[in-house]
């Protein structure tokens, strides 16, 4: 992975973890529960969701762009997002949990993958990482679906309908949000 992605050295931690238990496992997450310490001498416990890196891809063809809706059961909604997921597998190579994400969820290869960057999930509560990836020079194959993704549904767009959805909150993905920003801010300095 590049630079970008090894951790820099840290200051001395401002809280700190005096034990921790798992309350729950399962095959997608964990959650712990730790009692801490803070640096104003205050204990306290903190919840924390585990969960294995996954990736987000941006599936661009000219002024096309692919999404995905499906039923998101903890807002109890249909949602549309960029393709995202992960394998619940430590160690997965993020361009190849990227290239088999795009194929699962919508059928399509990429030629080009270009890692665009790397960002926390909600790490007020999870430590999960998600790696971006701009997708490029796509063709078809063949969808290969989760179980969970029996409702998915693919969708392609002008990049201005999409950012127009984005706008006026069609889309509410926090993560596709954010993907799509850097990508913007990626695309600003690539040479003309």
């Amino acid at each position: 992975m590049p630079d970008a992605f090894t951790p820099k050295p840290q200051p001395a931690p401002s809280i700190q973890t005096l034990s921790t238990r798992e309350i729950y496992q399962n095959p997608w997450m964990r959650l712990r529960e730790d009692s801490i310490l803070r640096s104003n001498g205050k204990q306290g416990i903190y919840g924390v969701v585990e969960k294995e890196d996954c990736a987000l891809i941006l599936p661009i063809d000219g002024d096309r762009i692919w999404l995905v809706e499906q039923y998101r059961y903890t807002i109890g909604q249909r949602a549309l997002e960029l393709p995202q997921g992960g394998w619940e597998t430590a160690g997965v190579d993020p361009e190849e949990l990227a290239r088999g994400e795009l194929k699962e969820e919508t059928g399509l290869a990429a030629a080009s993958m270009t890692c665009l960057g790397m960002h926390w999930v909600a790490y007020g509560f999870t430590r999960q990482r998600q790696f971006i990836f701009l997708a490029t020079g796509l063709s078809e194959t063949e969808k290969d679906p989760d179980p969970e993704e029996h409702d998915l549904v693919v969708r392609s767009c002008s990049i201005a309908d999409f950012e127009s959805m984005l706008l006026d909150g069609t889309i509410r993905d926090c993560c596709t949000h954010a993907a799509w920003g850097l990508y913007l801010v990626w695309k600003s300095r690539q040479p003309r």
